[in-house]
Formats: structure tokens, C-alpha cells, sequence
């Protein structure tokens, strides 16, 4: 039996304070207050070495519910499609037109923060409609 009961989802990028900030708004997630001493993130980032500089960011949902999420530098770019991704749920139950109608303004809310709409994926009888989408990196998701 595994002990296992909190997990949180990585994710490697070029500039995890970008990419978590995204995350944040696209999710309704929050950042942990900025460590004792500092009044902010980006005062404390400041602080450290250059080399240091924006290299980890972290979030969580405020309810306590979803997973945290961490975004942590690495000096590759992306160079293949992703073999997890996240699944943004924004029209759990529904089906059909009032499907699309939520998961077209929802696409359009977070092509506003930075998103680009990859392509819809229509209803086929056993699933219904989603949004493949890419995040500020390229990142891909699904609206869902």
C-alpha cells in the first residue's frame, strides 16, 4: 500500500516566473507569500546571485484541492511534443453548442493572457469537443 496521498506537476521551461504567472490566472492559483524579509517575489529574485535569477517558481490552489504546480529552469528549449499534459477542465457536464460557447470563451480569455489555440477538436460521438491549446512556452494543453 503506498503512502503517497500529494503529488504536484513540474514543469521545465526558460522562465518559470513567466510561466507560473501564467499558470496562476489560467487556474486561479496563488504563489506562497515571498520569503521572511522580502516584500516580494521579484525583491527577493533581485536578491540572489544572477546565475540564480528566476530559475524555480511554485504555485498552489488556494483551496487546497488541486495539485501545486512547479516551474523550474533548464537550459533546453522545448523541442517535442509534451507526453503529459494538463487537462484545463472549463465545461465539465456540458455537451454540444453550450460546450463550445464556454470552451470558446475560455479560449479567448487565456489567448488574451498569452495562450495560443492550436486547434478544436470536435465532438465524435464518444467524446466531446476540446481546445488543444499551447501555454506562453508551448506548452500544450487541452481545454476541456
Amino acid at each position: 500500500m503506498t503512502s503517497v496521498k500529494q503529488f504536484q506537476v513540474a514543469f521545465d521551461c526558460a522562465e518559470p516566473m513567466r510561466v507560473g504567472r501564467f499558470w496562476c490566472e489560467v487556474l486561479g492559483y496563488v504563489a506562497p507569500p515571498p520569503p521572511e524579509g522580502f516584500s516580494t517575489w521579484e525583491e527577493y529574485n533581485n536578491s540572489l546571485p544572477v546565475e540564480q535569477r528566476d530559475s524555480w517558481f511554485v504555485c498552489s490552489d488556494p483551496t487546497g484541492v488541486g495539485p501545486r504546480l512547479f516551474f523550474q529552469r533548464v537550459p533546453e528549449g522545448k523541442v517535442a511534443k509534451n507526453r503529459v499534459h494538463l487537462d484545463v477542465r472549463a465545461a465539465t457536464g456540458l455537451v454540444g453548442e453550450e460546450r463550445l460557447a464556454v470552451l470558446e470563451a475560455e479560449c479567448a480569455r487565456l489567448v488574451a493572457l498569452g495562450a495560443v489555440r492550436v486547434r478544436l477538436l470536435p465532438a465524435d460521438g464518444e467524446e466531446e469537443s476540446c481546445i488543444v491549446m499551447q501555454d506562453v512556452e508551448g506548452n500544450e494543453f487541452c481545454l476541456d
